[in-house]
């Protein structure tokens, strides 16, 4: 059996594990660490995008060194009563981007690519190789696991790149364009739809087909039908795609996140990213808490094992409380709402202030912004809505169905 001894091994090579990588390396050094993923390359199959308002301190330092497209003109959103512009700033970073950002700062003897991992535990992980890596502390940051104990529904979506023979004219994103049909791929029923646009260059875009459902099934084909038909009636019909992506993410509404955590926790091992229940709980956004994790770990890493353990764990459950505010909206989305009327809550919600939107992103929400989200005509039935904020929803089982 091949050894070997680290500070720290990292199980795990997405957005998280690779931020935390990043952030011990820039912060410590002379700390040695594994970062240790299944396959061929870091970040996976992604596009990462977030306001420029989102980062926490130290945020836009870590991220400075990644290859990415900005907009500092704003963006747009529009619904099927309103178009808006908004001034934030926005910013997208695709995973082969991040992929070769890290490369290019991270040891690449701290790099141990195409290697899954049969176990991990206080000590360390092994390898299904058979190899045993040491470690004086173990960070599982690998995908979410199913459970009984989380209820919600899903977000499904299909991304393309298409490059174009000239330029497209488009300067600023367009976030949310809900204006469209508000169709599930499944017959004629309903489910909350928003087409995503981000011009990457001069003469590329991105667009994106997104929907929350109950379901959890992804028709990529008629997805992605959906988009030519909707790039071809903004007039682009010439493009070359170069780039696709896919995604199924839990919406989660309600659970027992102590019964979750008791069902895959390793003791002695400390989990972070979606497994370690950090993201937005609504909309699935990951990097502003992806990046204050990162900071945070790195700013305890002498820790030992079972203490930075307990540490995340408890930033984890902080997270949770702080987070209880988007799955009650969540329960309204998928319990209040008629489906054909669920764009409802999302038009009303981007009539607010635009600083009360951009703290929503960041996980940020104040009480008085939560009262100002709640407060007024809701835009479904009182009795519907007393009934969805009393509930949970549907449990979230994450087998795949597709």
């Amino acid at each position: 059996m091949n050894g070997r001894e680290t500070d720290v091994a990292i199980v795990g090579g997405g957005l998280a594990g690779g931020l935390i990588a990043l952030a011990l390396h820039r912060a410590h050094p002379e700390m040695r660490f594994q970062l240790i993923e299944a396959g061929a390359a870091l970040g996976g199959h992604h596009r990462w995008s977030w306001f420029d308002s989102d980062l926490p301190e130290g945020g836009h330092a870590l991220l400075a060194g990644f290859a990415k497209t900005e907009w500092n003109d704003g963006y747009e959103v529009a619904f099927p009563a309103y178009r808006r512009a908004l001034a934030a700033g926005y910013r997208s970073l695709a995973s082969s981007d991040f992929d070769a950002g890290l490369r290019a700062v991270l040891p690449a003897s701290a790099l141990r690519l195409g290697s899954k991992v049969s176990a991990l535990d206080v000590g360390g992980v092994t390898l299904e190789s058979g190899d045993r890596i040491a470690a004086q502390a173990v960070i599982d940051c690998r995908s979410v696991l199913p459970s009984q104990h989380l209820q919600g529904g899903w977000q499904i979506f299909t991304g393309r790149h298409f490059k174009y023979g000239r330029p497209h004219g488009l300067s600023q994103p367009m976030i949310m364009d809900a204006s469209i049909a508000q169709h599930a791929p499944s017959g004629n029923r309903s489910a909350y739809r928003f087409m995503y646009v981000l011009p990457l260059a001069k003469d590329e875009l991105f667009f994106e087909d997104t929907y929350y459902d109950e379901t959890r099934a992804l028709d990529e084909d008629l997805l992605g039908r959906r988009i030519d038909q909707y790039a071809a009636d903004m007039g682009f019909r010439d493009g070359v795609e170069i780039g696709r992506e896919k995604g199924i993410l839990p919406v989660i509404t309600g659970g027992n996140f102590d019964a979750y955590r008791a069902s895959i926790d390793i003791p002695g091992v400390a989990m972070a990213g979606a497994r370690g229940g950090f993201s937005h709980p609504l909309t699935s956004y990951t990097m502003p808490i992806a990046v204050e994790n990162a900071l945070a770990i790195a700013s305890h890493a002498h820790l030992s094992g079972p203490l930075l353990a307990h540490f995340v764990r408890e930033r984890a459950n902080e997270h949770w409380r702080k987070t209880s505010i988007y799955r009650a909206l969540g329960r309204m989305l998928f319990k209040a709402a008629e489906p054909e009327r669920r764009v409802d809550i999302f038009q009303r919600f981007y009539r607010l202030p635009e600083d009360l939107i951009e703290r929503f992103y960041a996980c940020r929400t104040t009480l008085p912004d939560k009262l100002r989200i709640l407060s007024g005509k809701p835009p479904v039935s009182i009795p519907r809505a007393i009934r969805a904020l009393a509930s949970k929803g549907d449990p979230l089982i994450m087998e795949n169905t597709e």
